[in-house]
């Protein structure tokens, strides 16, 4: 899936301020050797003082990073999956452990979060599209419990950017160049958005998805008020998305724009990193500084934006450049911390506990849907919903990796259709599913086939996606021996640019029709 090469960007800005970066040429197939971790899932740290992007594999986008301490805490926009905003703690920046979700009640689609403590408290800003509005919901311990979500009535804004005045004013930076003040408890806004700053321009002709300032996050540095924003539409062409920033004295103005931005920007589809940016700075445990944004894999739109992990270096003007090139080679990691645990998290699950939010999402719940899912036994009972994966709310996990392969163990009640699914949105997902007669197979979101099951109302299935080439297998014994299912696919068109929603595609498994079906052994295994 490569654009055509007429797509880079080597225009240059006139007037005297910096140029566009000129290609780095380096193909997406020269990556080093990686190390694995749970499942065999690839982790960034290299375990000899190097680490290589991606930080958090899949698709973690929007990243929003909170120093406290010693301690490291990161969430992302999780869109129509709930249990959402998943936290995730770390002390070196660099080995990452889930810590649970903050948000169980669905209240929209969750776009670009802000994470933030002030007086103690930690806040999560929520912007959601359906409702068009932003939210807060608090907590005093990071583990939570977390409150229930307070709508802060702001309709035409995203990305809410948490930002405290020098003179104790609080505030949020919003999408377009605007803000809007906070009370000082931080739970609601004090009048109306107001328009603060035009942010940098890209020259005439540069390939961009269009200009959509958004992801306004604020650092204090050495007496400056930093403003790092996204320009150029997170999507689309690999080239269009990129980070700008601007700086006041003042939190109140003005601002000026940075003469060297673009500061990151992909410039050539050759490169490993499409469409990064919406970046946060945060210094790290050695006081030196990085910046956290995101970025599609080349070729990997369905794995969603991954976030990676630039090194920042402040220069002598009192500006800051990222120094990590195009990430496709090892970089020195963070010095300083210290490993809280292993990166990541088993995928595999022996349902000994119902890991909602941590592990496993619903896609656009209802209010009652965790009250589908139940373990015992080492298994896992969902009850039925609706006719098929549109209809059902399945149960989802973020994969990283480019090729993998799940199984499960699988009994439907009479009645019952279940199976295991690639899902991006319900109308876009592929899969196998049985009932005790038939099989149905499910293709570009609609029903396909029915050809019979004999097998019955149990039986063993696995799904292989080895980039983006999808393959089914069933077992009537218990997986001793395997039967490959006579229907494949091909989906590096389930992504965004095809239909939209900044999603992924997901590893899952559903329920529909009547009664409960029952999931035992699920199992993981990224390929490399």
């Amino acid at each position: 899936m490569r654009i055509d090469r007429r797509g880079m960007i080597g225009a240059a800005l006139a007037g005297g301020s910096a140029a566009l970066a000129p290609a780095r040429a380096r193909t997406a197939d020269a990556a080093p050797q990686r190390r694995r971790g749970f499942d065999n899932q690839r982790i960034p740290d290299l375990g000899d003082g190097r680490f290589l992007n991606p930080l958090m594999a899949g698709d973690h986008p929007d990243p929003t990073i909170l120093k406290d301490g010693k301690d490291y805490y990161m969430t992302f926009s999780t869109f129509d999956s709930y249990p959402g905003l998943v936290i995730w703690h770390s002390r070196d920046l660099l080995n990452w452990q889930p810590v649970g979700a903050a948000l169980t009640r669905n209240i929209g689609s969750v776009w670009a979060p802000e994470l933030c403590k002030h007086g103690g408290r930690y806040f999560l800003y929520v912007p959601t599209k359906g409702p068009n509005t932003s939210w807060v919901i608090w907590a005093d311990r990071i583990e939570g419990p977390w409150s229930d979500p307070v709508d802060l009535n702001l309709p035409n804004h995203i990305d809410p950017g948490h930002a405290v005045g020098e003179d104790g004013s609080r505030w949020l930076f919003l999408s377009g160049g605007d803000r809007v003040r906070l009370s000082d408890d931080g739970l609601r806004r004090i009048g109306e958005p107001e328009h603060v700053h035009d942010p940098w321009r890209y020259p005439a002709g540069a390939i961009v998805e269009g200009f959509s300032p958004e992801g306004p996050k604020i650092t204090r540095h050495n007496g400056w008020f930093y403003l790092v924003t996204a320009v150029g539409g997170t999507a689309g062409p690999p080239t269009g998305h990129m980070v700008i920033a601007a700086r006041s004295r003042s939190l109140h103005g003005p601002w000026e724009n940075c003469p060297h931005n673009p500061l990151v920007r992909t410039t050539s589809s050759q490169e490993k990193w499409w469409s990064r940016g919406h970046a946060t700075l945060v210094e790290g445990p050695a006081g030196d500084w990085w910046s956290v944004y995101h970025g599609y894999e080349n070729g990997y739109w369905t794995l969603g934006r991954q976030t990676l992990l630039d090194p920042v270096e402040w220069t002598a003007d009192g500006w800051f450049a990222m120094r990590g090139g195009d990430l496709s080679r090892p970089i020195p990691a963070p010095r300083g911390g210290s490993r809280s645990g292993p990166h990541g998290m088993a995928l595999s699950d022996p349902f000994q506990t119902l890991e909602l939010g941590r592990k496993w999402n619903f896609f656009r719940p209802a209010p009652d849907e965790a009250g589908r899912a139940r373990v015992a036994d080492g298994s896992l009972f969902l009850a039925a919903r609706g006719t098929a994966p549109s209809s059902s709310s399945p149960l989802l996990l973020i994969a990283g990796d480019q090729a993998y392969r799940f199984e499960c163990e699988i009994e439907v009640a009479a009645g019952g259709t279940a199976g295991l699914i690639l899902f991006y949105d319900d109308r876009l997902y592929c899969g196998l599913g049985f009932d005790a007669d038939r099989f149905v197979t499910h293709q570009y979101g609609i029903e396909r086939a029915r050809p019979a099951n004999p097998h019955g109302r149990r039986m063993r299935m696995r799904v292989t996606n080895d980039r983006h080439i999808v393959t089914y297998d069933t077992s009537g014994d218990g997986g001793r021996t395997w039967t490959r299912f006579d229907r494949g696919m091909e989906v590096s068109g389930y992504h965004h640019n095809v239909r939209g929603g900044f999603l992924m595609l997901r590893p899952g498994l559903y329920s529909a029709g009547a009664g409960e079906a029952r999931f035992t052994d699920f199992r993981f295994e990224a390929l490399a």
